[in-house]
C-alpha cells in the first residue's frame, strides 16, 4: 500500500504551508527533447559569448543566470558548452562512505556534462584535481564549474580541461568534505541549475540556460552575433555615432 505524503487541496488544513506550485518549478523534471542533436546545440553554443547569450536571456525576463564573478576560468581562452550535471556537497569531517558515494557519481557521469558542483559554500576543502579530471575525460565530460577549490592545476592544465574554480588549495576533500547528493536542482549565488540545462563559459565566466529555452536562445544569440558584425564593421568604416544608432547599432 502507498502512502502519499502531499496532502491535497481538500485535504490541506487552512494553515498548512501550500508550496504545490514552488516543488513543480523546482523539481519538475527538464524536457528530454532539445529540439536539436546536443553535439550540433553545444558547437553551436561554443560560437556565441556567454554575454550575448545574457543579454538574450534577458529578454526573456531571465536577469540572473550568470554565475558570480568569483568562479574563475582556469583556461580563459577556452569556450565551452555542455548539458549541465550537479552535484551537492558540504563541509564534513565524516570519511566512511564518501569514497563509495563519490564512486557511483563518477560512474552516472555522461558525455557531454558540464559539472555543476555547488559545495555548500565551502571554503577549506578542494573537489577538484588531477585524477578526477583525467577520469571525468576519458567520459566525453566537456568541463567542470566548482564553486570552491581545485588543486593539481598544471595536471589539470595539462588535459586541457575547461574548471572554472574559486580558489586554488593543496588540501584534498576527504576528511574535510562530503558529497551528499547529485543529479538535484542547485544553487549557486543567484542561479538556479537543474540537471540537463545548458551551460555556457568563457573568458567573462560561465552563465546557465534553462534547457526549455536552449535553442530559442541559441537561435537568437546567433541573430545577435551576426548583428553585432555588422555594427563592428560600421564603426571600422568611420559612421559616426548617431549613422550607427539610426540603423539599429549599439554600444
Amino acid at each position: 500500500m502507498t502512502t502519499s505524503t502531499t496532502a491535497t487541496p481538500a485535504e490541506r488544513a487552512p494553515g498548512m504551508m501550500n508550496v504545490d506550485k514552488l516543488r513543480a518549478q523546482r523539481e519538475a523534471k527538464p524536457v528530454d527533447d532539445l529540439g536539436m542533436k546536443t553535439g550540433e546545440l553545444l558547437a553551436r553554443y561554443e560560437k556565441v559569448q556567454a554575454a550575448v547569450v545574457c543579454d538574450v536571456m534577458r529578454e526573456h525576463c531571465l536577469m540572473d543566470q550568470a554565475f558570480p564573478g568569483h568562479l574563475l576560468p582556469l583556461r580563459p581562452n577556452r569556450t565551452v558548452a555542455g548539458i549541465a550535471f550537479t552535484i551537492k556537497s558540504s563541509p564534513n569531517t565524516i570519511i566512511t562512505g564518501e569514497l563509495d558515494f563519490r564512486g557511483r557519481m563518477l560512474d552516472d557521469l555522461h558525455a557531454d556534462a558540464f559539472v555543476v558542483w555547488d559545495t555548500s559554500g565551502d571554503a577549506r576543502a578542494t573537489l577538484w584535481g588531477g585524477v578526477m579530471t583525467a577520469t571525468v575525460s576519458r567520459k566525453g565530460v566537456r568541463a567542470a564549474l566548482v564553486d570552491g577549490g581545485i588543486r593539481d592545476t598544471q595536471q589539470i592544465l595539462d588535459k586541457d580541461f575547461p574548471v572554472f574554480y574559486r580558489f586554488r588549495s593543496p588540501n584534498g576533500a576527504l576528511g574535510r568534505t562530503m558529497i551528499t547528493h547529485y543529479q538535484i536542482p542547485v544553487q549557486i549565488g543567484d542561479v538556479f541549475v537543474r540537471p540537463g540545462d545548458v551551460i555556457l563559459g568563457d573568458a567573462d565566466g560561465a552563465v546557465a540556460i534553462p534547457r526549455e529555452l536552449a535553442v530559442a536562445v541559441l537561435l537568437r544569440a546567433e541573430e545577435v552575433v551576426a548583428n553585432e558584425k555588422k555594427i563592428f564593421s560600421w564603426v571600422e568604416e568611420g559612421q559616426s555615432i548617431e549613422e550607427i544608432t539610426r540603423k539599429g547599432g549599439y554600444f
